[in-house]
């Protein structure tokens, strides 16, 4: 056969005749063997057939990066295709990182399904052994799996990838907060915002950069049709080129004007004011509405690419811009003209900003600001909106805010006691807790009175996890499980309010201490607190503990979303949640009880 072979490798292929492989056309041999049909084992059996396939498969070669390419697309970004790579090398590489990827997550339920995944619960991915990119594939891999099964593998892959991206953005954050100020920068830090708060999210500067060089572009349109010579045109996005003269620049602004406002409908969103999303400049862009800062930080890069230096100013209560009108660096502040990317581009006098909002203010909030001062303050936001966070008991915002603040301010004392508190009253990183409140009696002793108080109770919350000797087996068949209706994975509605929740764990009598029963008022129930309570997760992002008597089967189930759906359940099958290995191991018998019960049944 390998005689065959070799005498092959020199025969002429001729249309329309019956020939071996070997001596197809190099190119139809590579679309073959690249083609993704063919994996890794079948490449090294087809290249030990003759010497003109083992050269065909060689590792720097075609048919290699094709089959890399044709399992792996998104990959070929990392890759300059005009290099010498060793794709053989590089698939067994991705194809251990899908391995190790899988092996983590995998792991996660066991280790942290009792509590929280905690801070250290990261250390054997912060020392991967494979590029991370390889890694980060994978596990989005494992996030676009269709349908609705393989719930908590996709539940922890994402909490993974979460923590992976946002390590790497508050590098970049660090790196930015160093650099040298630059045409970029106000733009650079909303990104680094957006990006830290949605890892998930596809978003980057290059990305936004072309959406605002396209609103550039629209505004130079209407220049044209007022002003066909104007020096803007010909200026370059991110050019560092500004024009002189006032009259000029106002034209610009004017045309800004007409273009963001007018004619692509942005405005300030007076109506959710209070919504995250308006500070996040990719959904600035998407929604065209948002924030006084973050339309700021639009209006000012639009303006700046088109020759006009305008400047943030960080007034109290309403972030401005301030333009020279043409003579720049006057350290009167009634020299410039203050204008409001918020209220559609109007241009202020000072009176009027101080009308604006309402009281008058002294000369130093007139003052420009750099990047930095400018990331402070849309973080500052975040922060306050972080606060007013109710349905989301991870509190998400409001820590992926507090890490963006200490990022840049690590030795502020009061965010370092808030994300103290945050964490202690989430219960969850205890020990990170205890590092936190050490740095905070260092930097400031008279704290004393406040961490000696959370020291204390994180230390007697770390000494009640050591004593858990496990998670408590509850069996329905038991004589206290009696009156129980209702299994986990039951998709259920609240009778009195209407919300629609799946259980994910239940007490054959009410576990709440006394407080919370009257703070509930739950004596007022016909069945009190000695009936069956049900741990519920509910479709508008919260947990809730209800009584039986109030719960109901609903005759259309449905899916209940919620962040959390992953950490107790692995699939939905249409009408129920089936209990992943964790939870079915705290409710062994509930899986059994398929067929609706209830009590009147």
């Amino acid at each position: 056969m390998a005689a065959a072979a070799e005498e092959a490798e020199g025969a002429e292929f001729v249309p329309g005749v019956c020939v071996s492989l070997p001596c197809l056309p190099e190119e139809v041999l590579e679309q073959i063997a690249g083609c993704g049909s063919l994996g890794p084992a079948e490449l090294g059996r087809l290249s030990a057939v003759c010497r003109r396939l083992r050269d065909l498969c060689r590792p720097h070669g075609n048919v290699w990066r094709n089959s890399f390419g044709n399992r792996w697309p998104t990959l070929l970004k990392h890759y300059n295709l005009a290099d010498s790579v060793n794709w053989l090398e590089e698939y067994k590489a991705r194809q251990n990182a899908g391995l190790e990827a899988q092996r983590i997550v995998a792991s996660f339920s066991k280790r942290f399904f009792s509590e929280h995944v905690p801070c250290n619960g990261f250390s054997d991915i912060e020392t991967l052994g494979c590029p991370r990119h390889f890694f980060e594939d994978e596990l989005i891999a494992i996030l676009n799996i269709e349908g609705r099964k393989a719930l908590t593998r996709k539940y922890y892959a994402k909490k993974i990838l979460y923590f992976l991206r946002q390590q790497e953005i508050l590098k970049s954050l660090k790196a930015f907060l160093e650099q040298v100020e630059n045409q970029e920068s106000f733009l650079e830090g909303a990104v680094l915002v957006d990006r830290y708060c949605n890892p998930l999210a596809e978003i980057s500067l290059e990305a936004i950069r072309a959406q605002v060089d396209d609103i550039a572009d629209k505004v130079r349109l209407a220049l044209r049709a007022k002003n066909p010579r104007h020096p803007s045109l010909s200026f370059k996005a991110g050019g560092a080129s500004m024009i002189p003269d006032g009259e000029l620049q106002r034209q610009v602004l004017d045309a800004i004007n007409q273009v963001l406002y007018e004619q692509l409908k942005y405005r300030g969103n007076q109506t959710d004011y209070y919504n995250a999303l308006n500070l996040f400049i990719h959904q600035v862009l998407i929604r065209r509405t948002g924030m006084p800062i973050s339309l700021s930080v639009l209006y000012l890069t639009i303006a700046r690419d088109l020759g006009v230096p305008l400047e943030p100013v960080n007034f109290p209560g309403h972030f401005l811009l301030r333009w020279g009108r043409g003579a720049k660096g006057s350290p009167d502040i009634f020299d410039y003209t203050y204008i409001d990317a918020f209220g559609k581009g109007k241009q202020l006098t000072v009176k009027e900003c101080e009308y604006l909002i309402g009281h008058r203010v002294t000369e130093e909030f007139y003052a420009v600001v750099n990047a930095k001062e400018v990331l402070q303050r849309m973080v500052g936001n975040l922060l306050s909106l972080g606060k007013r966070e109710r349905t989301d008991q991870s509190y998400q915002l409001l820590r992926d805010s507090l890490d963006l603040y200490l990022a840049m301010y690590p030795d502020h004392v009061q965010h370092l006691l808030l994300q103290a508190r945050l964490y202690f009253h989430l219960g969850i990183w205890p020990e990170k807790v205890l590092d936190i409140l050490q740095h905070i009696q260092t930097l400031d002793p008279s704290q004393h009175g406040a961490v000696g108080y959370l020291v204390q109770h994180t230390l007697e919350h770390i000494e009640r996890r050591k004593e858990e000797v496990g998670l408590e087996v509850k069996l329905r068949s038991g004589p206290k499980h009696q009156d129980v209706c209702y299994p986990v994975g039951r998709i259920m509605k609240h009778k009195r309010y209407g919300y629609n929740c799946v259980i994910y764990g239940w007490d054959p009598t009410c576990a709440m201490g006394h407080e919370w029963i009257r703070n509930m008022n739950v004596h007022s129930l016909p069945h009190g607190h000695r009936q069956p309570f049900y741990n519920v997760l509910v479709e508008d992002g919260s947990c809730r503990y209800a009584a039986q008597e109030n719960l109901e089967s609903t005759l259309e189930p449905r899916e209940i979303s919620h962040p959390d759906i992953g950490r107790y359940f692995s699939e939905f099958t249409g009408t129920r949640y089936l209990a992943n290995a964790e939870l079915a191991a705290r409710y062994p018998e509930d899986a059994e009880f398929e067929a609706p019960r209830g009590p009147d049944d």
